[in-house]
């Protein structure tokens, strides 16, 4: 069983930054992965980012590329997302998630449906 606890998230302006950690506690083995989702109201979750628990590889969402950076202290079984240069339309709940990726392509990340363990989520609302 895998626990993820969410911190941060609130309110931040159009162009500002914010960083969202996820600690993980419970069994994490080789071919886990970490991801970060997004759900706007009346929408499906949404892919943002994902990380290999142990190489460290990622995986990102078009449009936030260049933008987010997801990162991971395994010291610390912590999973980060730095998000900067935000937009209004970044808006929403966003959500950690954990799998254990066997025999899972990394194209598949982006599918939240595969994901078992997930976040409290938090909101995150960037005004203009």
């Amino acid at each position: 069983q895998v626990r993820l606890v969410e911190s941060g998230g609130g309110l931040v302006q159009a162009g500002g930054s914010m960083t969202r950690s996820c600690a993980v506690s419970g069994r994490m083995f080789s071919s886990s992965v970490l991801a970060w989702f997004l759900q706007s109201p009346g929408k499906e979750r949404d892919f943002v980012a994902a990380i290999s628990w142990s190489s460290g590889s990622t995986y990102y969402k078009d449009s936030v590329k260049g933008r987010f950076t997801i990162s991971r202290d395994n010291a610390k079984n912590t999973v980060y997302l730095q998000m900067n240069s935000l937009k209004p339309e970044d808006t929403a709940v966003y959500y950690c998630a954990a799998m254990t990726a066997d025999g899972i392509y990394y194209s598949d990340y982006d599918k939240w449906s595969l994901y078992d363990f997930w976040g409290q989520g938090t909101q995150v609302t960037v005004s203009s």
